[in-house]
């Protein structure tokens, strides 16, 4: 989980996670949405989910980004968002 209030205005939190083939990360986009709509979160939207490589679900001040590892890889979002490689192997 990534804290981004200070560098973004359209999220407070940046979750990622890896999934090893397009139905698993299928199924943990499933998941997350399932829980998030029990727990009275509004689903504002969901990308990516037909090719299933980087899902992005959009919770408002949660995004949740659901990649396969190659995606993960290769985008590299803890970096980019400024999260050093020391921050990044405590979350």
């Amino acid at each position: 989980m990534l804290d981004v209030r200070t560098q973004s205005t359209f999220t407070d939190y940046m979750v990622i996670s890896t999934g090893t083939s397009r139905r698993h990360v299928n199924a943990i986009v499933d998941a997350v949405v399932l829980n998030a709509k029990h727990q009275g979160t509004r689903v504002l939207g969901i990308e990516g989910q037909k090719a299933a490589e980087w899902v992005l679900i959009d919770l408002g001040d949660v995004v949740v980004h659901v990649m396969q590892r190659d995606a993960r890889d290769f985008y590299d979002l803890e970096r980019l968002w400024g999260i050093g490689v020391k921050q990044q192997e405590a979350i």
